[in-house]
């Protein structure tokens, strides 16, 4: 099998039937069938072996929502080369870590992206989606050039097919594997909790460079037949209303962030468009109650909340396909088919209203997750038997429903995004004011959390407003503008383990305090 086929091609023998609606912020507007989709990627797919990429070689793409990196995808699964998604608010740093660690052979990007790479020693090629090839032809000059004859590379369930960097809390991020089965074992997400039908116009807000954009909101939807908007512009919450009029979008997921700045946008906006959606999802982080309520009154559907992991997809859901009740603030209930449980730190289940971790037996043959990218000893820190830890806590309540509880290792999840301290930490250990640095989840009511920093300061360097913004601005531009910190705290010393490790989690819990407090 090969996901390609599942997403694309096997729906190409209707030539009108569409599979991609998309615009970007000019207001230039395209529509893509999935004959189009297909003749374009077989097309794209004999350039890349012509380029000497060939299967288990991998493949990078850093760009926004364009259909330059979707053609560069489906061809990179036809080849049966391995996809590496990357965001293009990352800095250099960030960028070139994922890059080194995976050992691309080849980066799709453009102009804007690639200026930050100046300074770099390259080892890949690169191909820019705005700009001329070696031989003076632009990306769908070079597109056309080769044949649309292409037979897809025999691959299996097992093979490599993504290849997604994930935050944690010790060390750099990690490439999360996902195979080629990953379309079968997130079946049971496709169609009970976001309900995607071949019928469905499909548009989630997610970027392509993070697993939910790709996984959920793109190749999902495509996996059904269901047409999917790809809008490539900053977002807007009025804009959102006009994409979902315009489109008469059926089926629709963003961030919970990006829910209650349309909420914040008031009744007399939202009436203004004729909104048809049948199907409200979100991910990321929890949804409060007052903006559950106010899609509801709205719209007759309220919203209903996922929770998921890079690695083991989303296990803990509200179901679309169902007229379950939503509770506000639940995570929903475990998806069917495999086996979920909250756990100590030994393996053992919790009691009912007991926070416990949350955990996946994946020795269930259709687990699409395979492992870390050249890290073993990686998977065995995440093991627990057969028992895969997310790291994040959750209580279950008399009905079965999952409630988060916050993180078991101090990944921060602001505004849809989970990052990771070490990365900001390292990068503020670059400034040569800094003597220590710990970051940490600070609650705030839109983004859920932001990123906050404690300083201790070199002894050259004194505390002022000025350094602060300056040390954000560093982080900023190293990595990127999601990981940066949006406030920065000076303090005289950290408080530490015995062994000398920094105690984050009691910098958080003092921010927590002072959150239920104010």
């Amino acid at each position: 099998m090969n996901i390609a086929n599942e997403i694309c091609d096997r729906w190409a023998t209707n030539p009108n039937r569409v599979a991609i609606y998309w615009e970007d912020e000019t207001g230039k507007k395209e529509e893509w069938t999935f004959a189009k989709l297909k003749e374009k990627s077989d097309r794209m797919a004999n350039g890349l072996k012509s380029m000497g990429i060939n299967k288990g070689d991998r493949v990078a793409g850093l760009l926004g929502k364009d259909m330059e990196l979707v053609i560069t995808i489906l061809a990179t699964f036809k080849i049966g080369a391995i996809y590496v998604p990357l965001f293009t608010a990352f800095g250099p740093d960030a960028i070139m870590h994922r890059l080194t660690d995976v050992g691309v052979s080849l980066l799709l990007t453009n102009k804007e992206q690639v200026s930050k790479l100046k300074d770099q020693k390259l080892s890949f090629e690169i191909l820019l989606a705005d700009g001329i090839t070696k031989d003076g032809k632009t990306f769908w000059e070079f597109v056309d050039s080769f044949s649309s004859d292409y037979v897809i590379e025999k691959t299996l369930g097992n093979d490599t097919a993504i290849i997604q960097y994930t935050s944690g809390t010790t060390g750099l991020p990690k490439g999360a594997i996902a195979k080629h089965k990953s379309v079968y074992s997130l079946f049971p997400y496709y169609k009970f909790a976001l309900n995607i039908e071949e019928d469905d116009i499909f548009y989630g807000g997610a970027d392509l460079g993070w697993s939910f954009g790709l996984v959920a909101c793109t190749i999902g939807p495509l996996n059904f037949g269901a047409k999917v908007v790809l809008y490539k512009g900053p977002f807007e919450a009025e804009k959102v209303y006009q994409i979902l009029d315009e489109y008469q979008v059926t089926n629709f997921a963003y961030a919970p962030t990006a829910y209650r700045m349309m909420m914040a946008l008031g009744v007399e906006t939202s009436k203004k468009y004729n909104v048809k959606v049948r199907k409200f999802s979100s991910a990321g982080e929890p949804l409060d109650g007052e903006v559950v309520k106010f899609f509801k009154q709205n719209f007759g559907r309220a919203i209903y909340d996922h929770y998921g992991a890079t690695e083991i997809g989303m296990i803990v859901n509200n179901y679309n396909i169902t007229d379950m009740e939503v509770k506000p603030g639940s995570m929903g209930l475990p998806i069917p088919g495999y086996n979920i449980a909250l756990v100590d730190g030994q393996g053992n289940p919790v009691n009912q209203g007991e926070a416990g971790q949350i955990a996946l037996d994946i020795s269930n043959e259709i687990t699409g997750f395979g492992g870390y990218w050249n890290n073993s000893e990686k998977l065995k820190e995440k093991m627990l038997g057969n028992l895969f830890l997310s790291g994040d806590l959750a209580r279950k309540d008399e009905d079965g429903y999952f409630w988060f509880q916050g993180r078991a290792d101090d990944v921060i999840s602001s505004a849809g995004y989970r990052i990771g301290p070490t990365e900001v930490e390292a990068s503020l250990m670059e400034h040569p004011a800094v003597l220590e640095a710990a970051a940490i989840g600070k609650p705030d009511k839109t983004k859920g959390e932001i990123v906050k920093a404690f300083i201790v300061l070199n002894e050259d360097y004194e505390p002022s407003e000025e350094l602060k913004e300056e040390l954000s601005l560093f982080v900023k531009n190293k990595l990127s503008k999601h990981q940066y910190p949006r406030e920065v705290e000076f303090i005289n010393e950290f408080p530490k383990t015995q062994s000398g490790k920094t105690q984050r989690y009691l910098l958080k819990k003092r921010e927590y305090e002072n959150y239920s407090q104010s």
